[in-house]
């Protein structure tokens, strides 16, 4: 009896979890990671290639999204925490408007590289290779270009980093 009690107990918590509901669906581990382009902030153009031999940690999110918004703090965090020399953080933002995009990039002082996907998150063609169907949504890349791990949960990320 206590066993089916621990068992009932370990998938209540395991439902619980964002990652089975809305992250079930993003890229595997050992998945060659799509490459991409977008725009930075300052209109220069962005691929993924370029970070290759670095872990990245790229972060979907756009500003209107609330826990997106609550999680900033908590990127800055382990951006600040993070070796440079070993790890790039590259969020791509679902803005509807370059304006918003930007206007929150910069009043919030976010650091790495801040891309914007005009597209925005039902007709981005980078959400859709990266099967993004919920933000904030996280992936961590390895050096190699494939997915070491996938989250919508950000608070993973950190124990993951290298």
């Amino acid at each position: 009896m206590a066993a089916l009690l621990v068992g009932v107990a370990a998938f209540a918590q395991q439902e619980e979890d964002p990652d089975v509901v809305y992250g079930k669906d993003l890229l595997a581990p050992g998945t060659v990671a799509p490459d991409f382009t977008l725009k930075d902030i300052d209109g220069r153009s962005v691929s993924l290639s370029d970070f290759r031999g670095k872990q990245v940690v790229l972060h979907f999110w756009a500003s209107w999204c609330p826990d997106c918004r609550e999680e900033m703090p908590e990127i800055k965090a382990a951006q600040a925490a993070a070796d440079p020399a070993k790890v790039v953080f590259v969020s791509v933002s679902f803005d509807r408007k370059w304006e918003a995009f930007a206007s929150y990039v910069r009043e919030n002082a976010l650091g790495g590289v801040q891309l914007f996907d005009a597209g925005g998150k039902k007709k981005s063609a980078v959400g859709s290779a990266y099967h993004v169907q919920w933000i904030p949504a996280t992936y961590l890349i390895g050096p190699d270009g494939r997915v070491q791990f996938a989250t919508v949960v950000f608070s993973k990320i950190p124990a993951q980093l290298k």
